[in-house]
This record gives structure tokens, sequence and C-alpha cells, in this order.
């Protein structure tokens, strides 16, 4: 999973960005957005400022949880007390977003099984379904001959109760670290963050629950 942070301002203004990775299922911290997805991270905050501004009024949380979606990007947002915006965009690896979709070539292939393929095809499902009772497999066999990613894991699925926790639980740190940050006597509304401390709070946030 890829992560794009970004604090903005009253005024729709960026105070404070930070990209990152996964560190979690023995992650690196790295992004791996694609330089395109990575030119266009910026614009897609943005664009979710509205929708933000229609959902803080209807939900009277900090953590408005998973607000808007661009394709495989998530946006996740943090509303604080001076309206002061936390926003987090996650992006699934492209292999287990697109794991679950079969492929084109593969469903060829077996659009016209025979009737002893097919029936081998279906028995073969059958224990992998039944593994999902007891909620220890990660992925499923599909028809196909492929997996598709059931896990619900922080890395694997950006959707998840676990991914919500996890963010939830980064955006009350990093939410801790900016109080401490704008009591700066120098710190003015609306001003940009460029404290190296404040970056490494972040940066350790992020390894701790993402």
């Amino acid at each position: 999973m890829s992560y794009y942070f970004a604090i903005i301002g009253t005024q729709d203004n960026p105070l404070f960005e930070y990209e990152f990775g996964t560190s979690k299922q023995g992650g690196d911290g790295m992004a791996r957005f694609t330089e395109q997805a990575r030119q266009l991270n910026q614009f897609i905050i943005h664009s979710s400022l509205d929708i933000v501004e229609e959902v803080q009024w209807t939900n009277g949380q900090m953590y408005l949880k998973l607000v808007d979606r661009f394709f495989t990007s998530y946006i996740s947002c943090f509303l604080t007390a001076s309206n002061i915006k936390f926003l987090l965009l996650h992006q699934p690896p492209s292999s287990s977003s697109s794991s679950a979709l079969p492929h084109p070539s593969s469903s060829a292939s077996t659009s016209t099984p025979s009737l002893v393929s097919s029936s081998q095809s279906s028995t073969s499902v059958i224990p992998s379904l039944s593994t999902l009772t007891g909620g220890s497999n990660s992925s499923t066999s599909t028809l196909t001959g492929g997996t598709s990613r059931t896990s619900t894991s922080i890395a694997a699925n950006p959707t998840s109760p676990q991914t919500e926790e996890a963010i939830r639980n980064f955006f009350a740190e990093v939410y801790e670290n900016y109080v401490k940050a704008i009591m700066s006597p120098f710190y003015r509304t609306n001003m940009e963050i460029r404290s190296p401390v404040f970056r490494a709070r972040v940066a350790a946030a992020g390894r701790k629950y993402l």
C-alpha cells in the first residue's frame, strides 16, 4: 500500500505533505506510486475537499473515515476542531487491486471447457470456500486458476475494518503531534509546517500503524 498524506488549511491551502509506503507484512516503507499517479495525487486530494465539506455537516465525528475514491485511490479524512483537514490517500498495489478480476486471456481459455475439466475446476473450489468459515486463509482459488485476495490485512485491503482502525490511530497520533507543533509562539494559522521534528513523527506514526 502506498500513502500520500496532506494537511489542508482553512483556506484550502496545503500546509504539509508526506509520501510513504506500508511497513506491515515485510513492507519497506517506500511508496510505490507510478510517476503519473504521483503527479495526480495533489489534484485527487484537492478534488475531495468538496465531498469533505458535505460530509462534515452530516457526521459529528472528527474521523470521517473513507470519503472519496478515484479509481484505485482511496481518500480518508480527519477533521480538527479548527477546520484543518488531514487527508490520507491510500492506494493498494496494482496486483492486489486487479487480482480479483479474471484476466482476459485466462477467461478466454476457460470459456469453453470440457465436461471433465469443468467438473474438476468446480470441485477444486469447494475446499477453498469451506476455509472461509475458518477465517484462516487470506485468498481463495478462482475458476480461472488464479487467486483472489480476500485478506483484511492493512497492506491488502484499503476498505477493511482493520485498515480503518489503523488509519484512525495514525490520524490520532499525527493530530497529537500537530497540536504540539502549532503551540509554538512562532506559528500562525494556515502557515506551512516545515518542522523536521514533526515530519519525523509523522513518518514514525506511518511505520507504527500503516
